[in-house]
């Protein structure tokens, strides 16, 4: 789908989810779909029906700023919605690609990672493939797979990829389809900047293909930056708890993101949290070979 037409699909969702009495229009006849006609949403955002109507059936590209900003109002859009609006309406130039090395965390990323040796850390690309994790934070997230394989660019985990596919990692949270939905707005405000990305293009069919779950949630074009939140665990080694997240943008252009797990001190949460640990260090010294 090219970004008119994901353009159109991002309006009429959003159009749909207004109301006559919610946008202060009076409401004349019956109405055989839900939420605004086009040309009550072209009058509330100044513009003309004919030219809303090209602009949601892709017909018409390179809208201006005000425009898009106007629309934006509204529909009534959240942040990162209006952001999201903005990057389809005015997508950036397709840069050409060359084949190159493999995307790889950088070494002082790795530095950083294995100081962390006490808070669960991954480390993701920005299609959420996972480029490196510290031995809790593949416990916590993934203890079922191989700790070695981010490090192989052809077989890396990607943690939204899991969370539809992966049966294991559907178990591992008490509230699935929440962190589900979650991920699906993140990779709708992620695909938008990234609209060249074959290789992003190529997760969302494959996702769209073998997960009725995620193209019922794809289709809904929900749109959210995951920064930061609360997930609750149903951990295979030390049961429910809940953690808090935080989501790391890293410097450059890579779209690299670290994300962090952290339990509130002195709570029954970082109390499952320290036995996770502790589940590891036993992991790890088992692996150790002895001296003689």
């Amino acid at each position: 789908m090219n970004h008119t037409e994901e353009l159109g699909e991002f309006l009429r969702a959003r159009r749909a989810q207004l109301t006559p009495e919610g946008a202060g229009i009076t409401s004349y006849g019956a109405r055989r779909v839900p939420g605004l006609r086009r040309e009550e949403l072209a009058q509330l955002a100044g513009v003309s029906a004919t030219y809303y109507t090209r602009l949601e059936q892709g017909q018409s590209a390179n809208a201006s700023e005000s425009v898009i900003d106007s629309i934006g109002r509204a529909l009534n859009l959240t942040d990162d919605e209006k952001v999201h609006l903005h990057d389809l309406a005015r997508p950036a130039k397709a840069k050409r690609r060359t084949p190159g090395k493999p995307d790889q965390a950088t070494p002082g990323t790795i530095r950083l990672l294995n100081a962390m040796a006490n808070v669960p850390t991954v480390i993701m690309g920005r299609r959420n493939e996972v480029l490196a994790w510290n031995p809790l934070g593949h416990l916590l997230v993934a203890g079922h797979t191989d700790f070695d394989a981010p490090s192989r660019p052809f077989d890396r985990p990607n943690l939204t990829r899991m969370l539809f596919l992966d049966p294991h990692t559907k178990d591992l949270y008490r509230n699935w389809r929440d962190e589900a939905s979650l991920a699906v707005a993140s990779l709708r405000f992620i695909a938008a900047q990234h609209q060249d990305d074959a290789e992003l293009t190529q997760l969302i069919g494959e996702l769209t293909l073998k997960s009725l779950d995620f193209a019922a949630m794809w289709t809904k074009h929900p749109v959210q930056q995951c920064v930061s939140g609360v997930k609750r665990f149903h951990h295979p080694e030390v049961g429910d708890f809940d953690l808090s997240f935080e989501v790391l943008h890293l410097p450059g252009a890579s779209g690299h993101r670290m994300m962090t797990h952290a339990a509130e001190p002195g709570s029954t949460d970082a109390a499952a949290l320290a036995l996770l640990s502790a589940t590891n260090e036993t992991s790890v010294a088992q692996h150790v070979p002895s001296r003689l």
